[in-house]
């Protein structure tokens, strides 16, 4: 008998042993009613709670507004130094703000700044109105925004996060508009400030000192970003970034109970993905990859480079046989546009495919003419 009952427990505890992994992501929680934890070059979603469901998000609404600025700037409709007229609408917000003056003239960069770091709603209803002519308009730009991110969760109704019946997103969804934002290195200008100062006021005899609300900047390795918020309705909110190494990871928490709890809990989520989690690099955006021939174009060749960054997450002491496939035709047919995608890299892990990445075209290539076509037949024989 006592032979049988050792047995069983050398079983029971060889059994628990292979089965540690599973043990640990099914044991795992974190203190919110929603959380996500996701590597931000792949969107590999490492741990999730709840992603989905419906939530009030508070001032993490405003990760969406500081996303569409920075898209504005790139595309140039807007710029740093343009100066903002503050209107009654921005300046009447009330919350979290830095006390703008109706008439008074703010620089795009400073109300920027204000968002990101005090987190300002005065200042995100000016950046709107700038960015689309009104803030109804501006609003409509975030939730087209929202669809175009496929955040299928997500219905935004100012770009405050005040409280609204009909304001709402999800964790999975923020970690989506979250990894959009990081793609842009300009934001890690304001993201990663502890604390600035900016003066308000039609006179501009006021100076506010804003401090970063997201104190993990301060006080967690590797932090750079993203956004705070919290409300009576949406409780304690945080969508954090972090990066060591090559990896950089996103966490979102919402409806957490209190304000240190949604840092503790963001700190456990981040610590988890960096303890159990590793980046191997493949390609840098713009990488060159191949020279590939044209026909009937007015270069001969065409450099081919990737979209974007490229990169794989694998689990520590995890295999990494990682096999690269290139799929591009032999040549192809001019014109070419600038951006257009060629091709796909294709990553295997373990004789796996595990993700995989557009090859864009690095210049535009026009159409040969005639005479264009005439003149490389003479210099191919004057070559020759």
């Amino acid at each position: 008998m006592k032979r049988k009952l050792v047995s069983v427990c050398i079983s029971l505890l060889l059994l628990l042993n292979s089965m540690g992994f599973i043990y640990a992501e099914t044991s795992f929680d974190v203190k919110a009613k929603s959380a996500i934890l996701i590597d931000a070059s792949t969107g590999k979603v490492i741990y999730e709670k709840n992603p989905h469901k419906k939530l009030a998000p508070a001032s993490i609404t405003k990760i969406m507004v500081l996303l569409l600025a920075m898209e504005a700037l790139e595309n140039n409709k807007i710029s740093l130094e343009d100066e903002v007229v503050v209107s009654r609408n921005a300046s009447g917000m009330g919350g979290s703000q830095i006390y703008l003056e109706e008439g008074e003239v703010q620089k795009v960069e400073h109300l920027i700044r204000a968002i990101a770091l005090r987190s300002a709603n005065d200042a995100a209803v000016a950046l709107g109105e700038h960015i689309a002519g009104s803030e109804e308009l501006f609003v409509k730009m975030m939730n087209e925004k929202a669809k175009e991110l496929g955040m299928l969760n997500t219905h935004f109704m100012n770009p405050t996060g005040l409280d609204d019946e009909s304001h709402y997103t999800s964790a999975y969804d923020v970690s989506l508009m979250s990894r959009e934002l990081l793609k842009y290195p300009k934001i890690h200008n304001w993201l990663t400030l502890w604390m600035s100062k900016v003066k308000v006021g039609k006179e501009k005899d006021i100076e506010q000192v804003l401090v970063n609300t997201n104190r993990l900047i301060h006080d967690y390795k590797g932090a750079n970003g993203i956004k705070t918020g919290s409300t009576s309705k949406a409780g304690f909110c945080l969508s954090a970034s972090a990066t060591r190494g090559n990896l950089t990871l996103i966490s979102v928490v919402m409806g957490c109970d209190s304000s240190s709890i949604r840092f503790m809990e963001s700190k456990k989520l981040l610590d988890y993905g960096f303890a159990n989690y590793t980046s191997i690099p493949i390609l840098k955006k713009g990488q060159l990859v191949k020279r590939l021939p044209v026909n009937k174009g007015k270069a001969n060749n065409v450099n081919i480079i990737s979209k974007e960054d490229f990169s794989l997450l694998v689990k520590k002491g995890k295999g990494k046989k990682v096999e690269k496939k290139i799929v591009l035709p032999e040549y192809i047919n001019a014109p070419i546009n600038k951006g257009q995608k060629v091709g796909e890299m294709i990553l295997m892990l373990d004789g796996k495919e595990v993700n995989r990445v557009d090859l864009i075209s690095k210049e535009k290539v026009e159409k040969a003419s005639l005479v264009d076509m005439l003149l490389k037949i003479v210099n191919k024989i004057l070559g020759d």
